[in-house]
């Protein structure tokens, strides 16, 4: 077998300083592929956020057309990523073509929306409050605002999503838009994918005359660390597990400088299914949940892994439709080993857990992950039970009956923040169970009616986020054109001679954007 070896990505330039060596893998045989990678060394960390804090100065002054031209070309690179490229990252994944071509449009898509917003121009927020110099008490001074990019981000690459969450993902994309330089740690799980959307970048970035160090790249466990505590990285975008998520956090909040984390980390995405729902359609609600908890393999930050419905003889029979769905469930193969190795941690947890009962699913075995269904008795959630608000990341969810529609709430109350909740219902449910909504409003980012989780809009109103602990700062989003303000800060000139002004704050409006003059949204000119 023919070693492929993979480089570090520094300032432009590959590097391969170190001495260890670490393999792709066939996540459906174990098979250790030909790439090999060299970790990066804390001198090559050191050098990539260096590099990275060099091109800031000149990529954040760069006009947002230009930037918005360097987008346009990575999503041009991307789409011509070929077959051979799904292939591999097909291999890595086990996720089938089909998948990962849909995918791989959604990450260019991402990256030309960006572009839109550079055009926009809305994501300067520019506010101008002119002069009062004959105001008494006191005169207003000439005030103007708009947004600045933090500087140099560091970016970590999600397991489940090789492309849309990773090397050109939607952290990447937000921070490059926002005028951010980024350093991307690589994920173990699919390097050699990474590697290839690299490579995209910088011939995106050179075709563009971006400055070297715009986009950075270290492989490596371990030196996610060094990353962080780096006194260059100003912000830190990540997408995992709520272990890793909060350890960022913590090494952010412990710096001499401390940064924020924007890390989306644990969610178990509650599914409320009122009464009348299943009178009138128990069976398609039951078939279609059953299908997303098993989408992908249960894959997906949104899975849905706890579904809440009220004691009565219809939902008695919705859960023998879904438990007998579930158990007709194939087999599937996950991520890599070590997803695998979790999940079946999570289910044996559950299975020993008291108050939980097995309803269906084959034992766990092999290499691949067996679907299941558990339910758990109310008292769990309204006492804050700790196993049933941890998130198995995988083909699996928790059925809870509840006595009524106060014990609905109650329970509601009791549970973590999330990034979604659902509403199965129909109207005659909403009326009845008005409550639901403004309550969920205050655990969730996104509340869904009649429909599933698993499947998030890229667009201006979409909001992948929520409170922790399923995300680290529910002010955000990691979807969705709002994902920039996480890489953007205020910056203030007061008294500024118009010729001293950046662009969006002059006088003559040369970017022709809407601004907040005076309270007043304006396109004119001062």
């Amino acid at each position: 077998m023919t070693k492929i070896l993979g480089h570090n990505y520094i300032g432009g330039r590959r590097s391969a300083a170190g001495n260890v060596e670490l393999y792709s893998v066939d996540a459906s045989t174990g098979e250790q592929l030909p790439h090999a990678f060299i970790q990066a060394t804390q001198a090559e960390v050191d050098a990539a956020a260096q590099a990275a804090a060099a091109a800031y100065p000149t990529y954040r002054s760069l006009s947002a057309e230009r930037r918005a031209q360097f987008l346009d070309a990575i999503a041009d690179e991307l789409d011509a990523l070929g077959d051979d490229f799904v292939a591999l990252v097909c291999r890595e994944t086990a996720l089938p073509a089909a998948r990962i071509q849909g995918e791989r449009g959604r990450t260019s898509g991402q990256m030309r929306l960006f572009a839109k917003v550079l055009r926009r121009g809305d994501f300067y927020g520019a506010r101008i409050d002119l002069p009062l110099p004959d105001r008494q008490p006191l005169p207003r001074p000439d005030l103007r605002q708009y947004r600045i990019g933090l500087g140099p981000v560091a970016v970590f690459g999600a397991s489940n999503f090789p492309l849309a969450f990773s090397t050109a993902g939607g952290d990447t994309a937000a921070a490059l838009a926002a005028g951010c330089p980024v350093v991307f740690k690589a994920h173990s799980g699919h390097m050699a994918t990474a590697e290839q959307v690299a490579d995209a970048l910088i011939r995106a970035a050179e075709k563009t005359a971006m400055p070297a160090g715009v986009f950075n790249m270290i492989y490596g466990g371990g030196v996610g660390e060094w990353l962080v505590k780096h006194p260059a990285i100003q912000a830190v975008g990540f997408t995992g597990s709520l272990k890793g998520g909060r350890a960022l956090c913590d090494m952010a909040a412990a710096r001499p400088q401390p940064i924020p984390v924007f890390a989306e980390m644990s969610s178990i995405n509650p599914v409320i299914v009122l009464p009348q729902a299943l009178a009138v359609r128990a069976e398609t609600v039951a078939r279609d949940l059953t299908a997303s908890v098993v989408q992908g393999c249960g894959q997906f930050c949104t899975n849905p892994g706890l579904v809440i419905g009220i004691r009565s003889p219809q939902f008695t029979a919705f859960v023998e439709q879904v438990a007998a769905l579930i158990g007709d469930q194939p087999a599937q193969t996950m991520l890599n080993a070590g997803t695998l190795g979790s999940y079946g941690s999570g289910v044996q947890k559950l299975l020993a857990h008291p108050g939980i009962e097995h309803l269906a699913g084959s034992p766990q075995q092999g290499n691949q992950a067996q679907p299941q269904l558990f339910k758990a008795d109310v008292s769990l959630l309204l006492n804050g039970d700790e196993v049933l608000q941890e998130e198995v990341f995988g083909p699996t969810t928790v059925l809870v009956e509840v006595a009524d529609q106060a014990q609905l709430s109650a329970a509601l109350h009791g549970l973590h923040g999330q990034l979604t909740a659902t509403i199965i219902g129909e109207p005659v449910d909403f009326e009845q169970f008005a409550e639901l909504t403004p309550l969920l409003e205050q655990k969730v980012g996104r509340i869904l009616l009649n429909g599933y989780p698993t499947g998030v809009e890229v667009c201006d109103s979409m909001v992948h986020g929520g409170p922790y602990p399923a995300t680290s700062d529910a002010r955000g989003t990691s979807v969705g054109t709002l994902a920039i303000d996480r890489f953007l800060r205020p910056v203030c000139f007061q008294n500024y001679p118009d010729n001293l002004l950046p662009e969006p704050l002059k006088n003559a409006n040369p970017l022709r954007i809407q601004r907040l003059v005076d309270g007043k949204p304006s396109r004119e000119a001062l």
